[in-house]
Formats: C-alpha cells, structure tokens, sequence
C-alpha cells in the first residue's frame, strides 16, 4: 500500500547561465552549473529512500530522461507565477494525497533521510514543520492540512521569509516545530564552507 505522505521537491532544469546565478557572478556560470548538479545529485538521492509519494516540479520544461526516474517521481511543470503561488498549487495538487505534504529545495548540501523523518514525525504532533535555512528562508516546509495563506505576500528571496511564515502560522492560531538550522549554497562563500564536492 502506498504511503500517503508526499515530498514535493521544486528543482530547476540545469541549463548554463539559468541556475545559482549569485554563485556564478564569482565562480562562472561552468561551475555553478556544476555545483548545482551535484546538490541536485545528493537531493534526489535523499528523497528517493523516503518512503512517501514523490512529487518533482520542474522550472521550465519536463525531461523524462534524465536521473529523475519517473517510476519514482511524479513529474510535473512549476505554475506560472510567485515561489508562493508555485508552492501554493504544488501543495495543494499533494494534499490529493489525503496525508501530510512537505516541501524540500534541491541546493541544501545538509538535506538528509533522518531530516526528512523528524519532519513527518514533527507532522504527527504539530500542524506545521519548518527547516530554517541560515539565510532566513527555509529549506523544507510542511504542513498536516492544506493552509494556502502561508504563501500570500511574502517577500521571496530576502532574511525575513522564514519569520514572516512563522507569524502567518502563528496568526492561523496553528502550532509548528523547527528543524535543524541549514545553509543553502547561494554563494561562493556558503560552497566553500561545505566544502561541496564537484
């Protein structure tokens, strides 16, 4: 019987000049796009052993012949729009699931199996479950029931989205756990301290 949990994960087709562009502007465009495959690697990798269904949206195109086996993943194409608007229309598609729905990034070098566990376990107690990125977003967000309202006029790509998330749950009278911190590679600096092998 298939679980009814569900991991959606939103990547980015890995086209040169199109991903990590604030890591390109100081290790090039080659490189980055490299890196990116790499944590694109160890993401899918992750996601694989969890035992959920698996939802991954693509940002421009469906390939169904790349490392993604689509008798593993449910692929799909990102909705026009806002990161909210796009998250908003991915949840609410695995909430058709019946079961709770976490999201997860593919540029988080510290995403793993035991992660994505705790989240679903933190899933049994609380209405919400956040993995706080280092930079003020997050790396993974989870919810028991579909909340559209945590993705309305958030100011995406900035230091205050994880708390303005948090306030929105808080405003819902809804409860949430908090994951281990972690730092996506955004820019050079965040590679280097991983040390993230290419």
């Amino acid at each position: 019987m298939e679980s009814n949990k569900v991991v959606i994960t939103f990547i980015k087709n890995p086209e040169l000049g199109k991903v990590k562009t604030r890591l390109a502007s100081t290790v090039g465009n080659e490189q980055a796009l490299k890196i990116y495959k790499s944590l694109m690697t160890h993401t899918r990798k992750v996601v694989e052993t969890v035992e959920a269904k698996k939802l991954l949206f693509y940002s421009e195109w469906i390939n169904h012949d790349d490392e993604w086996s689509s008798k593993i993943f449910h692929k799909s194409l990102q909705p026009e729009g806002s990161l909210g608007n796009r998250m908003k229309v991915a949840f609410e598609t695995g909430f058709q699931s019946k079961g709770p729905v976490i999201i997860v990034g593919s540029d988080c070098p510290g995403l793993s199996f035991e992660i994505i566990e705790k989240a679903f376990l933190a899933l049994e107690e609380d209405d919400f479950v956040i993995g706080p990125a280092l930079d003020g977003g997050y790396y993974l967000l989870g919810m028991q029931s579909f909340s559209p309202e945590v993705f309305d006029d958030i100011q995406w790509s900035t230091d205050t989205v994880k708390q303005t998330t948090v306030n929105k749950i808080n405003a819902l009278g809804k409860s949430y756990q908090e994951l281990t911190p972690l730092s996506d590679i955004d820019f050079e600096e965040d590679w280097i301290k991983y040390g993230w092998e290419v």
